[in-house]
């Protein structure tokens, strides 16, 4: 397929650390079979290729933490067909969304020897708190077949098949015991996407929310069984305000648990 005639994939960077736009290069034989499929039109941490646009599919890493970020954000939007956002700091800001608890200033002055020079806004959001968003794949990092999922899914013009369960169901699929029930491990497997393989559970852990929130939540009923398996408000309070702190789901619940 001659250049011209492949769909343009371009991928962004804003706050984060690099790592889910690493799993796309870690995808390794599955990155052939792209590279031939699409025209990398954008993508520093891989090539110095820097084509203007329009864009068929656009990843973006990373959540918004400046002015510029939303001016980017906004041009990206603009001349993308399809906008798709990778990761815990780009669906729900990231765990530098810590910062929405408490000001900024006090932040800046106790990090920077010139705060007066840093540029950035009181809080930290998701992609899609400024633009529209096609699909949010979840995680921290992101799941590499998930990844190759969503790709192709929009080459071929189909919705990406990207289960919504829990974390509950990969451990039933793996045939893991329960932490929980089995030793009484807290766990927020039972409010967390599904996509990590149930990482966590497997190794005798409990899991740490790193794919957000499932698409069915009930947190009302789960935090009661979080402080029966030994655990006070604070700890409750600490183990929701990770990755996903800025997920509604469980910046809400976190919330509540304060205020009770």
């Amino acid at each position: 397929m001659a250049a011209s005639d492949r769909p343009s994939l371009a991928v962004w960077k804003f706050a984060s650390c690099d790592g889910c736009q690493l799993t796309l290069l870690d995808c390794e034989d599955e990155l052939l079979g792209i590279a031939e499929r699409v025209e990398i039109s954008h993508f520093l941490e891989a090539s110095s290729a820097d084509a203007p646009g329009p864009y068929d599919l656009s990843l973006v890493e990373g959540s918004v933490t400046t002015q510029q970020d939303v001016d980017r954000i906004q041009h990206i939007r603009a001349v993308s067909k399809r906008l798709v956002t990778i990761g815990a700091c780009a669906t729900a800001g990231g765990i530098q969304a810590l910062r929405n608890y408490a000001d900024v200033a006090d932040f800046q002055a106790a990090v920077y020897a010139r705060p007066d020079y840093v540029e950035t806004l009181a809080t930290s959001t998701p992609i899609s708190a400024h633009v529209p968003v096609d699909f949010e794949l979840r995680g921290c990092p992101i799941d590499r077949g998930q990844l190759v999922e969503v790709i192709t899914a929009y080459l071929a013009e189909r919705k990406p098949d990207v289960p919504a369960h829990s974390v509950c169901f990969e451990c039933k699929q793996r045939g893991t015991v329960c932490v929980t029930v089995a030793h009484g491990t807290p766990c927020l497997g039972p409010v967390t996407h599904a996509g990590c393989g149930a990482l966590c559970p497997v190794y005798g852990r409990g899991c740490y929310g790193c794919f957000g929130p499932s698409n069915s939540t009930n947190f009302p009923s789960f935090v009661p069984l979080l402080r029966r398996d030994g655990m006070n408000t604070l700890e409750v309070v600490r183990v929701l305000r990770t990755f996903n702190t800025a997920a509604p789901e469980f910046d809400e619940a976190s919330r509540k648990e304060l205020e009770e």
